[in-house]
């Protein structure tokens, strides 16, 4: 398939998991205790886990929400919604928009580990049942659907275990975590090194995607209202772990390790690398003495960062080195996707043909070690 003559790889196509996914595939010792998706209006996507509601229910951007989720499930998606988005309407979406082939990530599931309450055991057991139904999902697409792993940060050990059975057993192409740190911890602490070498030493990409509100530390939250909030959170999360993973020297001890930053735009990051490689020439040498190069250059040789279809400031990093760091992504099915004409949005920035080559394909299947 080809789109104006462009191969297309979406490096962050979502899934719309069913409510009771987690009571019918978790481990029966923690049936008691899974996560419970909401049906309080069409598209609801909340979830109770650990005695939280996520959205929670009391807050005033999650009203002026469901009008924007309730009127596109209305409209274009309409046809999935009808097969309970399952395999074949993912399929059917991405031939209507044009893309190839995608790597999955969830949309409920983004919510399930979204408190430090949630006991390790029982965090792991959630990633894994959300993982085992996945796989199930992606054979429906085969070559063409590819899973991204969830892999529960409360729990070091059952992280380390789960991302080494998402790749080695099912065939997953990366594994992801929110970027906001559970229980205040960074992630550049040596207390994650033995998960970062283990993805070293997988070849798997680790990829960042945030969500809406929980209760982690996620920049904008003192905001009431969505369009306050959502302007902050996706972006400004991705600048601090990106600040995090490389200013902190994780780059650096794990040269093999490639880190995406997905779902935040990119236009923001030469002047964040700028002003990052500045206080490192200022106060690196006693700060982070770890780092013999500029962090920009950890950044440009391992990290990648996804590109919205409309994000014309995105001509920036072009003239940066970041090139061949950019994915497309069409956000599907989310409130803010413009499926099903994403990719023709794209097709019109202010891009070299040879640039949007790259960022709808090339960088992606590099990414995601899916080349040739």
């Amino acid at each position: 398939m080809a789109k104006h003559g462009f191969k297309v790889f979406d490096s962050d196509m979502h899934i719309v998991e069913p409510a009771d996914l987690w009571e019918r595939y978790i481990d029966p010792a923690y049936r008691d205790r899974a996560p419970k998706g909401l049906r309080r209006h069409p598209r609801d996507l909340a979830v109770q886990v650990a005695g939280h509601t996520f959205p929670p229910e009391n807050r005033s951007y999650a009203n002026a929400l469901r009008p924007i989720m309730t009127q596109q499930s209305a409209d274009v998606y309409t046809a999935a919604e009808a097969r309970h988005w399952d395999s074949a309407s993912q399929v059917l979406a991405m031939d209507q928009e044009g893309i190839d082939c995608t790597v999955l990530f969830p949309s409920r599931g983004l919510f399930t580990l979204g408190t430090g309450d949630v006991e390790p055991g029982l965090a792991t057991a959630i990633a894994r049942a959300y993982n085992d139904w996945l796989a199930e999902f992606c054979a429906g697409g085969p070559g063409r659907l590819f899973g991204a792993g969830m892999i529960p940060p409360h729990d070091l050990e059952g992280a380390i275990h789960e991302a080494r059975r998402v790749v080695r057993d099912l065939g997953f192409k990366t594994v992801f975590m929110r970027p906001n740190p559970v229980h205040g911890r960074n992630w550049h602490d040596p207390y994650y090194d033995p998960l970062w070498a283990e993805l070293e030493k997988l070849g798997v990409p680790l990829s960042f995607h945030e969500g809406g509100r929980v209760d982690l530390p996620q920049p904008g939250d003192q905001f009431e209202t969505h369009m306050l909030y959502h302007t902050c959170t996706h972006s400004m999360a991705m600048m601090l772990a990106a600040v995090d993973i490389v200013g902190g020297g994780v780059c650096a001890r794990f040269p093999g390790l490639t880190v995406a930053f997905l779902e935040g735009n990119c236009s923001w990051a030469p002047w964040l690398l700028w002003r990052l490689d500045e206080h490192w020439e200022m106060s690196g040498a006693y700060d982070h003495p770890d780092l013999t190069r500029a962090p920009s250059e950890y950044f440009r040789q391992q990290c990648y960062l996804s590109v919205e279809c409309d994000e014309a400031p995105a001509e920036v990093v072009t003239r940066y080195g970041l090139e061949d760091r950019i994915v497309f992504s069409t956000d599907y099915p989310h409130a803010d996707s413009k499926y099903p004409k994403a990719v023709e949005r794209f097709l019109r920035l202010p891009l070299s043909q040879e640039t949007k080559r790259k960022f709808l394909w090339d960088n992606c299947a590099r990414l995601y070690g899916l080349e040739g």
